[in-house]
């Protein structure tokens, strides 16, 4: 049976279970809103490591007494030292509480309060006069948010230049190997596998790009704003320190957002580089599209790649082959793609000096970020590592197409060259044949016009 204890707050007495490092306001919040996925530990180690530096500062700038700063950061210590399973055990609050996200930052201060009581019982911190000193949830979120939006950019472009890296392989190899084009998903002059590869490739490489060019937005934290803005309740030089300190502790260039009434009201940064992230899947889904098309098969489709066999996939067909990988990648874009939308809006919500949707922003993008670095390594390594190309198939569905008339236009001109090719449609012969037949060209000049793998340009790029 589970013991309580009796902790108040402004509004009077709560129960809280007798083991629960939380306080009132946390146990408040676990009965109000006890609906939806839990904050992000993210944002929860962010938070943490916000309320060291701030204690730091407070120090520094003689507001917090030495003892207090000191037993603040042991507890945020301690409590960082935990794998991600123990730490959430005491921060259970939900993405969908207070869009300030208010009732995480007091968990955090609650929880930090208890843990620096049985460190030095003889030093009570207060968790909102000590822990939360010099600053607001309306701060303290929003820094929280972009702290978490950096770190969790990094994995994605990692593992999208991981992509890349194997894409490229596969490009070198198969780079004189001809395929036909398609346009329109008609058929249409030849390209090399290797060719149509290097697209997929610099699609990647730029959204790579979009990313890093747009990730300095995420480093301006608007710490030291406090509840509006105006910076209420804080020393002159709280916030370039305890940014200074951030930046340190995470080696990455933060800096104090230009406005902070900007940084509290908006999130503009995190929803243009949300975009980038929503772009980025959009093209994995047309590169994950064509792979598998071409795949299709291996008999009755396309049949010009073969994708390596993870797992059986059917349950009533057996030796069936089907790009999971693939599918999973495309429904996790298509999650991008609806998270794209509830930023959008969300941060669109900015009611005079606070938006107040921050919890379920910050959760959306971070799912954005999990979903795409781990679906695109899972691409690279059990996917794309063992993508192989059917060069007989290839090499067929080339000499069958009748696009490759166009090799003809400049010496026999556009309406004989169609001429030909609604021939070898009607006769269901091939080109050679019905271009022979037409008698417009010879045999030794059809042969040396209509060479596929000189109508790749290959030589140019080579």
């Amino acid at each position: 049976m589970t013991t309580f204890r009796e902790e108040t707050d402004t509004l009077g007495a709560v129960q809280i279970p007798a083991t629960a490092l939380w306080g009132a306001q946390t146990e408040r919040s676990r009965h109000n809103f006890p609906n939806g996925p839990l904050m992000p530990v993210a944002v929860i180690r962010a938070l943490l490591q916000i309320k060291q530096a701030a204690a730091e500062v407070n120090q520094e700038l003689e507001t917090l007494s030495p003892a207090k700063s000191i037993v603040i950061s042991q507890a945020v210590r301690q409590l960082l030292a935990l794998d991600d399973e123990h730490l959430m055990a005491d921060f259970p609050l939900h993405v969908y509480q207070t869009g300030s996200g208010t009732q995480t930052n007091m968990n955090v201060n609650e929880v930090l309060a208890h843990v620096a009581a049985k460190i030095s019982p003889e030093t009570p911190v207060l968790p909102n006069d000590d822990i939360n000193q010099s600053q607001s949830s309306n701060d303290t979120f929003p820094t929280a948010m972009a702290i978490a939006a950096s770190l969790a950019l990094k994995p994605v472009i990692t593992e999208t230049q991981a992509l890349i890296a194997a894409l490229t392989v596969k490009e070198k190899k198969y780079w004189r190997t001809v395929k036909i084009g398609r346009t329109h998903l008609q058929d249409a002059t030849p390209l090399t596998f290797g060719q149509e590869v290097s697209g997929w490739i610099s699609m990647l490489q730029h959204d790579c790009d979009y990313l890093m060019q747009l990730a300095p937005t995420l480093l301006e934290l608007p710490l030291g704003g406090t509840a509006v803005g105006t910076g209420l309740n804080t020393q002159p030089d709280f916030a370039n320190k305890a940014i200074a300190l951030l930046a340190g502790t995470y080696q990455l260039d933060f800096v104090p957002t230009p406005n902070n009434f900007a940084g509290l009201a908006a999130h503009s940064g995190l929803t243009v580089v949300h975009g980038a992230l929503k772009t980025l899947a959009m093209d994995l889904v047309k590169i994950g599209n064509d792979i598998r098309f071409l795949a299709s098969g291996p008999r009755a489709g396309y049949g010009e790649l073969t994708i390596p066999a993870n797992e059986p996939g059917s349950s009533i067909m057996p030796g069936k082959v089907n790009p999971t990988q693939i599918e999973a990648l495309t429904m996790a874009a298509a999650r991008v793609l609806g998270n794209d939308t509830t930023i959008g809006f969300a941060a669109s919500q900015g009611n005079f000096e606070m938006n107040v949707y921050k919890p379920v922003i910050i959760d959306a993008f971070l799912e954005s970020t999990t979903l795409l670095s781990g679906t695109v390594a899972g691409l690279s390594t059990k996917l794309v590592a063992g993508l192989t190309v059917n060069k007989t198939r290839m090499r067929e569905l080339v000499d069958q197409s009748l696009m490759t008339v166009t090799a003809l236009s400049p010496h026999i001109g556009y309406h004989h060259a169609a001429e030909i090719a609604q021939l070898a449609e009607k006769d269901e012969s091939t080109l050679r044949v019905a271009a022979l037949k037409s008698g417009y060209v010879t045999a030794t000049d059809f042969d040396h016009w209509v060479d596929p793998l000189k109508m790749t340009n290959i030589e140019r790029q080579d």
